[in-house]
């Protein structure tokens, strides 16, 4: 494994932590009061070509390795994580599925839009009786003629009031259910029958936006059928598998920027007349919130290269979501009891990092389920 960085990812490192630093952090708070991000920045980013990350070259992408990826997204990773998330959805699950299951029709239909950013990727698969149990999915394709007819509702869909192409999940055969039952689709914003319905309030992550998202007699190109009918659950699981790296790399970057901010306030806090730096509660909290960190990001480019080398990770995908959302659970947690009363204000970013921090471990997976599905691959591994 070769984790050392070319000339060209280093430069966008660079230019991507000033992005970061110098254009997306003083909007921090607009994004928090207002709910949305502001359009300059959106457009700095697709100018950046940021949508294109995971998407290949010939489409109009930058056509990034997995660990390239990663190590921009650690980047993104400290910036406003509602910021992060329409960017990490859009490149991860939001896309994915296109690039690795489409014919070349619908690639060349849909992904040169989606690479510059003109057009938003959502990824629909929960429902409210499908969650992390999505054997329970109610959310019907049914083929008739030359199009598909979608009846059903998805819920907490990431980006969906801003996408225009959504990879939807449907059941194709009742009987067989998510064994050879579930067929994934691109469905377009304008197809007939489809609508978004209720805009999430959420506790955190202001300015990313989740919304249900509805079907009525919703009509679909029969080619809109995203790799083979009654594959459809495997696929989610591939789609997610490899988003779930993704997201391990924006929680890195995550803890790198609340380390940042720990170490900075606990040199200029003084108390019994010195820093707060110099005691050693304060030193154990930095030490186990930079040893956290480290973990994660090793763990997180091992998968990576994984990725890249096209290996199986529906095991370790899940060992990276599981662990660096928790790390960044026990890190954000440090961060704010550092900062003591001040953590606890919405003035200082930590609060922020606080709240939207803890969706990490739910969305894309809860994390008791990457426990379920990490047992489930080793125990069948073991088997003799």
């Amino acid at each position: 494994m070769d984790f050392s960085l070319s000339d060209e990812i280093r430069d966008m490192k660079r230019t991507i932590r000033e992005f970061v630093d110098n254009e997306v952090e003083p909007c921090a708070q607009q994004i928090e009061e207002e709910d949305r991000i502001p359009q300059h920045l959106i457009d700095q980013a697709k100018e950046m070509g940021l949508f294109g990350m995971s998407i290949p070259e010939e489409y109009g992408g930058l056509g990034l390795s997995m660990l390239d990826k990663c190590l921009l997204l650690e980047e993104l990773g400290r910036a406003n994580m509602s910021f992060t998330t329409l960017i990490g959805a859009h490149t991860g699950i939001g896309t994915t599925g296109i690039v690795e299951l489409a014919s070349e029709e619908l690639k060349k239909k849909y992904l040169p839009d989606l690479a510059s950013g003109d057009k938003i990727g959502a990824f629909c698969l929960t429902e409210p009786d499908a969650g992390s149990d999505a054997s329970n999915m109610k959310t019907t394709a049914v083929l008739k003629g030359d199009k598909w007819i979608l009846n059903g509702m998805k819920h907490f869909i990431t980006n969906a009031p801003e996408a225009q192409v959504f990879t939807v999940i449907a059941v194709t055969d009742k009987e067989k259910g998510a064994r050879g039952g579930y067929t994934a689709f691109i469905v377009d914003r304008d197809a007939p029958g489809f609508s978004i319905g209720t805009i999430e309030r959420k506790m955190g992550l202001r300015g990313s936006h989740t919304s249900e998202v509805i079907f009525e007699d919703c009509k679909v190109p029969k080619e809109n059928v995203l790799g083979t009918i009654g594959k459809g659950y495997s696929s989610a699981l591939r789609i997610l598998s490899k988003g779930r790296v993704a997201l391990g790399a924006r929680c890195v970057g995550a803890c790198d920027k609340l380390i940042e901010l720990s170490a900075k306030y606990a040199q200029q806090r003084m108390q019994f007349g010195k820093p707060i730096a110099s005691f050693q509660a304060i030193q154990w909290m930095l030490a186990e919130m930079a040893t956290d960190t480290e973990a994660a990001r090793a763990l997180t480019y091992k998968v990576a290269w994984m990725v890249d080398q096209n290996m199986p990770v529906f095991k370790e995908g899940p060992m990276v979501k599981l662990f660096a959302s928790e790390a960044l659970g026990r890190v954000v947690d440090k961060a704010v009891q550092i900062h003591g009363g001040m953590g606890y204000m919405k003035e200082f970013p930590v609060e922020r990092f606080y709240r939207d921090a803890r969706l990490t471990r739910i969305y894309e997976g809860t994390n008791e389920i990457q426990r379920m599905v990490i047992a489930g691959r080793l125990l069948k591994e073991m088997e003799i």
